[in-house]
């Protein structure tokens, strides 16, 4: 074997599941789950409704098969809450959960460090700005374009952070992903700061409340309309990376062995900060911002799969999805006649981990 190709292999965690086939049983195994998740999902909630009754529903509604009574299925207050309210706010967990740890994914792999997410390096705050921003501020595009206002403000907080960091990290020689790291973490502060300043002189009661509970991250404004955007903006996203395992192996690689296979790291270093700071814009607008998905579940499903981007991708994006959908049942039922934000759920159960991982030391992505 030559010295390159040993170079190239040596980086990539072999998988504890190495068959092809057990990988494909797999993802089968995650899709199976998704699909129970979301039944069982929109039957939870302050008013429960029976698990049969929402298949019914939502089998009826999706594919148009009848099973029992048609008045039952297309009316009636049970009719209401899923259809009208919790599907659509499950879907959203779910494309949510999905886009948070592909993002997830790509960072670490493009800074070359498994505890980097969009929140680290300073694009989720971004995305807070500039959507704090078009709520409180927004010389009044936000009343004129809605939804689609927010989304836009959001983006561009995100994409001003990331060429922001990119800039950072490119002053005074070669990028580098500790640099990144570092320039994530003052373009951070930065962000969080003008943020702050926004809401302590804004004079809008009723906008800081919203700001407030829409920093904690929430999926309760989900509705039908939300969601093409979302599923849009991810769906394309996902689909592109999917296609990129090869390049992300080579970024674990390092900047040396990169040139060797003749991969121009710093191109694709921008390429993907882009792309992910307006998947994090999209998401944010849609439902605030919600931290340790994309850092937690990678760094779990690497550890499952191995670091290899062939696997790991599609792997995580599933694992996120169904993480999401359930995290939100938890903030929709923990307390009765109230509900949580999700951020703080996903706070709650990702800094332990997080902080497990610093322990064991085990967030090398080679695992030791």
């Amino acid at each position: 074997m030559s010295r390159t190709q040993t170079a190239a292999a040596a980086p990539v965690q072999q998988s504890p599941i190495s068959s092809r086939t057990g990988f494909l049983l797999l993802q089968l195994g995650l899709i199976i789950v998704a699909v129970i998740s979301v039944i069982v999902a929109v039957a939870l909630g302050q008013v429960d409704i029976p698990v049969a009754d929402s298949y019914r529903i939502l089998l009826y509604h999706v594919t148009g098969i009848r099973i029992g009574n048609v008045q039952e299925l297309t009316s009636g207050s049970n009719v209401s809450i899923i259809w009208n309210i919790r599907f659509p706010r499950v879907l959203l967990a779910l494309l949510v959960g999905a886009g948070l740890s592909m993002c997830g994914t790509v960072m670490q792999a493009t800074v070359q460090n498994p505890l980097a997410d969009p929140y680290i390096l300073g694009i989720s705050s971004g995305a807070s700005l500039g959507a704090t921003f078009s709520i409180l501020v927004g010389f009044g595009a936000s009343s004129l374009l809605g939804q689609t206002g927010l989304a836009f403000w959001a983006f561009a907080g995100a994409f001003g952070a990331s060429m922001l960091v990119l800039t950072l990290a490119g002053i005074g020689g070669k990028m580098s992903s500790v640099k990144l790291v570092l320039s994530g973490m003052v373009i951070n502060a930065l962000c969080t700061a003008f943020t702050d300043f926004i809401i302590y002189f804004a004079n809008n009661a009723e906008g800081i409340r919203s700001v407030t509970f829409w920093s904690m991250g929430s999926l309760a404004p989900a509705a039908w309309d939300r969601l093409p955007l979302v599923a849009i903006v991810v769906g394309c996203a996902v689909l592109l990376f999917l296609l990129q395992f090869r390049i992300l192996n080579t970024m674990l690689l390092g900047e040396e062995a990169a040139v060797t296979l003749g991969v121009n790291l710093y191109f694709y270093r921008r390429i993907y900060l882009v792309l992910t700071a307006v998947v994090t814009g999209v998401l944010v607008a849609s439902c605030g911002t919600i931290g340790f998905v994309g850092l937690i579940i990678p760094h779990l499903v690497r550890g499952l799969v191995g670091s290899d981007h062939r696997r790991l991708m599609p792997t995580s994006i599933l694992i996120g999805g169904i993480f999401l959908v359930w995290t939100d049942v938890i903030a929709r039922t923990a307390i009765p006649k109230a509900e949580l934000p999700i951020g703080i759920i996903t706070a709650m159960i990702g800094a332990p981990l997080f902080m497990y991982m610093l322990v064991k030391k085990g967030y090398e992505f080679g695992g030791k």
